[in-house]
């Protein structure tokens, strides 16, 4: 029989350890205002779940606080989440932990499957057919 391949599934919630080990250094952080009520350990690991449901923001599951409020409004995980992509955060993460997998011979990319941003791919219909015919031309 085959020896069977233990894979793991997408992660949908880092501890407080691999968040500040793998994320935190490569997150911009507000220097100025109130400091925030939720940590950021809490909000990346909402966007996390919203990435692997795959649901719109208002719909993503948010815990709720002592008094039945949800304990942040989604449009602020939203806001975090458009600040730390336009500071490319997110490319740096993926970067610096796919490095340190290979580093450590840990990156198997037997099972690493693309999305097919890189296929390539015909461009159109083949121009002959939306051409006039050639007697039709000049008239």
């Amino acid at each position: 029989m085959a020896k069977s391949v233990q894979s793991r599934g997408i992660p949908t919630e880092l501890s407080l350890e691999q968040f500040r080990q793998f994320v935190l250094p490569h997150l911009t952080v507000g220097r100025r205002g109130p400091a925030p009520k939720l940590s950021l350990h809490a909000v990346f690991n909402y966007i996390l779940k919203l990435l692997y449901l795959g649901c719109q923001w208002k719909e993503l599951p948010i815990a709720k606080d002592a008094e039945g409020r949800p304990e942040i409004h989604y449009t602020r995980i939203y806001g975090a989440f458009r600040r730390w992509q336009a500071g490319g955060c997110f490319d740096i993460i993926f970067t610096v932990v796919v490095l340190r997998l290979h580093q450590s011979s840990l990156l198997d990319v037997t099972i690493i499957h693309g999305d097919g941003t890189t296929t390539a791919a015909k461009k159109g219909w083949p121009q002959h057919r939306y051409q006039r015919p050639q007697e039709d031309q000049g008239r």
